[in-house]
Order: C-alpha cells, then sequence, then structure tokens
C-alpha cells in the first residue's frame, strides 16, 4: 500500500490516511487502498469497528487536485467515470453503507472532502487543535463528498450554508457544540480516545449494533411511522440470534457475555 497503513487490532481495524507530503490529500489510489480494507473489514466477523486517522498536522485536507485533469474533449467522460469508475466516489458512498461502526480520529485540518470524510463516519473524535472547514466555494467549486447533505442533518441549514460559504472554520470545541463531533480529546490524543470508544463498542453483541445502526439510517428519512416499522423488523429479527441467549444468560449469571455475531 502507498497511500494508508494499516494495524489490525484484536477487535477492529485502524487506517491511517499517510501522505504527508499533501497534508493527507486523497487521490483515487487512496481510495482503492481504503475501499479494500473495508471490504476486509466486513467481511472478518472478529472486526467490530473501523478506525480512520490521519497525520498530526492533518487528518485530511479534500481530494488531491493535481488528478483533477480536464481536457476539453473528455467532459462527459468525466461524468461517466464519476458515476460509474471513479474510486473517491465510491469511498465515499461505502462509508454510510458500513455495516460496523466507523470512527474518525481528527488531529489537525479536516478540510474540504477531509472535512467530508469525517462527516461520513459514525463517530467523530477530534483532538484539541482540530480545525474543520469547507473552503470549496474559494476555489469556485462546492463541496462534493456528500458535505451538502450531512451536514445540514447535523447542524441545521443556515449554518451549514454559512460555513460553505464562507469557508470559515470551526475548532474542535465548535465542533463538539455543533454535534458535529463526538469527544473533544486532548491534542494528539484523539486516536486514544477512539480507540477507548471502539473498545465500548465491542464489548456489546455486534448483531445488536449492526441491526440499530441500520434502523437509525433507513428511518432517519422516513416517517415515524416507516421508521418504527423498521425498527420493529431489526427487533424481531434479533430475537432468533445466539448471543441474545448470551446476552440473556450472561445477565442471569452476573458474568461478561461472550457475543459471536450470531
Amino acid at each position: 500500500m502507498e497511500d494508508i497503513l494499516v494495524e489490525r487490532q484484536p477487535q477492529w481495524l485502524e487506517i491511517t490516511i499517510n501522505r504527508p507530503d499533501k497534508l493527507n490529500a486523497i487521490r483515487e489510489q487512496t481510495a482503492v487502498e481504503i475501499l479494500e480494507q473495508l471490504s476486509e473489514a466486513e467481511a472478518d466477523r472478529s472486526c467490530r469497528a473501523v478506525l480512520i486517522t490521519g497525520l498530526p498536522k492533518a487528518f485530511c485536507t479534500g481530494v488531491d487536485t493535481s488528478e483533477q485533469k480536464l481536457e476539453p474533449d473528455e467532459i462527459f467522460e468525466l461524468w461517466r467515470r464519476r458515476k460509474r469508475s471513479r474510486k473517491v466516489n465510491q469511498m465515499f458512498r461505502a462509508l454510510p453503507e458500513m455495516t460496523k461502526p466507523v470512527i474518525a480520529a481528527v488531529e489537525g485540518y479536516a478540510l474540504g472532502g477531509g472535512f467530508e470524510l469525517a462527516l461520513l463516519c459514525d463517530l467523530v473524535v477530534a483532538g484539541d487543535g482540530a480545525q474543520f472547514g469547507l473552503p470549496e466555494a474559494k476555489l469556485g467549486l462546492m463541496p462534493g463528498g456528500a458535505g451538502t447533505q450531512t451536514l445540514p442533518r447535523l447542524v441545521g441549514k443556515p449554518l451549514a450554508k454559512e460555513l460553505m460559504w464562507t469557508g470559515r472554520r470551526l475548532n474542535a470545541q465548535e465542533a463538539l457544540a455543533n454535534r458535529i463531533v463526538n469527544h473533544v480529546a486532548a491534542k494528539g490524543e484523539a486516536m486514544a480516545k477512539a480507540r477507548e470508544v471502539a473498545t465500548q463498542i465491542a464489548a456489546q453483541a455486534p448483531l445488536s449494533v449492526m441491526f440499530s445502526k441500520q434502523a437509525v439510517e433507513r428511518g432517519f428519512d422516513a416517517t415515524l411511522s416507516e421508521g418504527m416499522n423498521i425498527e420493529a423488523d431489526a427487533f424481531f429479527t434479533l430475537a432468533f440470534s445466539t448471543d441474545k441467549e448470551e446476552g440473556l444468560a450472561a445477565l442471569k449469571e452476573k458474568r461478561p457475555a461472550n457475543f459471536i455475531g450470531r
């Protein structure tokens, strides 16, 4: 792998974007490597979560614009690649589809596509000193990694529009106050806090985590009635799991449960 570092922990996978010369801007190769790791994590029953982080100076500063070469006669080919073959786009779409929790541990800059990458994760932990922003309008562009959809859902339309239209950056504490991040750790300690959260998640029944995640994602834009039906179907399904029996037995016997994801 050229652009990322990967470390397999007993219960989760850690992916570190590693392009220091580009302030961790992501290119097609970066996306290819991340997608491969996400796929492997999905297939590994013992993997309970995925942690994505960057370098101390920058989590990710967006998409590497040096790759965005457009020839006049290739405009519609770019459209097709964007829809069908561009790996960066596929990576952004793959993150919310993960059945396992994805946690972003952010130090330094999370700008443009880097901010959008964090927004597409389930949870975000920031180190004090982290900065979040969408500077695309300064470049004659706009967010293209779902930022126009994810950010308003978190902070509301007025603030999302202000951040997109002015390029103003939020520090870690402002991001926490606006529900963009779940936790703020001391500078340099975001990954340690993310591991703490992952440990807590890994102790729970993995099927319960998976089904509740899907219920939240599928029901978020549904009517209350539709969302309740989604939840009820998932709840009923879990009633037949081995882990449910193990959880109840562990409670009765006053011991830690040994969940296996079945």
